[in-house]
């Protein structure tokens, strides 16, 4: 996470990132798994993930980037880290465990996935800090409300591994 011009200093705006460091952490859990060649783990980790990413986008979508929208700013940006949530989805989709490429379509996706999350905390969200008005802070508050985010979920038990 980025602590160099102070965005993350903004309540919903660190929130979104906080959720950007646990998804990166959880991409680690998969790559670990996969390293260890432990497919099964990879794909049970792997689902956690994906409901964990499915959430966070439709609160980043609906909060800072409709914001952003309304305000008509950054809408090519916008537009493909939008298409870049849709690929991820597809991606996902697309994976086959008993495929010879599973582990690097999947390793594959954890780059992309990191690398688009670095454009949004090292571009968007500081950009949203000093663009968006009060109109686009209540569109981040009322979707931030309508779709908490699972950090605030029970923490799930933990799994213990062998290694």
């Amino acid at each position: 996470m980025c602590d160099y011009c102070g965005c993350n200093g903004v309540a919903p705006i660190r929130e979104l990132m906080d959720e950007h460091e646990a998804l990166m952490d959880e991409a680690h859990d998969v790559r670990r798994a996969l390293s260890h060649g432990d497919q099964n783990l990879a794909v049970s980790r792997l689902g956690n993930l994906v409901e964990h990413l499915g959430r966070h986008v439709q609160r980043e979508e609906a909060g800072v980037f409709r914001a952003l929208r309304d305000k008509g700013e950054f809408l090519d940006e916008l537009s493909d880290l939008e298409a870049e949530h849709r690929q991820f989805g597809e991606t996902i989709n697309a994976l086959h465990g008993g495929s010879p490429d599973f582990a690097s379509q999947l390793n594959g996706m954890l780059d992309d996935l990191g690398e688009h999350v670095e454009r949004e905390d090292l571009g968007i969200f500081p950009v949203s800090v000093v663009t968006l008005g009060a109109a686009g802070w209540q569109t981040i508050d009322s979707a931030h409300a309508e779709w908490p985010s699972f950090l605030l979920d029970a923490p799930a038990p933990a799994v213990v591994e062998d290694r």
